[in-house]
């Protein structure tokens, strides 16, 4: 009955696990590069795309489906910072129009429940791709400056006996 629904959201898995993957590796290259903002940003992004497929596999188990844990896409390898940033904008940008592409096909399948949660992934991933236009603004704006004070600050704080990262 739900098999659309569950096809679906077996999609948004493994477009999540893939999203978390390519967060997790900008994380790790922003961190040794010394944009701890950057790095943060990235590692929060993952832990709530973690957070929607907790969701999303939820559902998928109500509905008797199983879930597919295949990332949809192997992750790039991108290592210049701003580059990371427009790829992660595009990734939100295309997930919030699938969303709701997707909500609308669960709300013709008489799945209120699986549209709500599509709906709701669109806000999220809305709110995650300003977060990331916010960035490209800024480095717009600011050039390599924006970049050079977030290394900076990583400086200061380890001079000051404390740790990259904040941890």
């Amino acid at each position: 009955m739900h098999e659309k629904s569950i096809e679906l959201l077996n999609k948004a898995v493994a477009d999540e696990l893939a999203a978390v993957h390519q967060y997790m590796y900008f994380h790790f290259h922003c961190d040794d590069q010394g944009y701890d903002l950057l790095a943060g940003l990235f590692k929060k992004t993952a832990i709530q795309e973690m957070m929607h497929i907790e969701l999303l596999a939820e559902r998928i188990l109500f509905l008797k489906g199983d879930v597919n844990m295949a990332p949809a896409v192997p992750v790039k390898a991108i290592r210049d910072v701003k580059d990371m940033v427009q790829h992660s904008a595009k990734m939100e940008e295309e997930s919030a129009r699938e969303y709701n592409l997707w909500a609308n096909e669960c709300s013709a399948n008489a799945d209120s429940a699986s549209k709500k949660i599509f709906e709701d992934l669109v806000a999220d991933e809305e709110r995650h791709f300003d977060q990331y236009d916010t960035e490209l603004d800024n480095m717009r704006k600011f050039g390599e400056n924006y970049l050079a004070l977030q290394s900076i600050e990583r400086s200061k704080t380890i001079s000051a006996g404390g740790r990259p990262g904040g941890a």
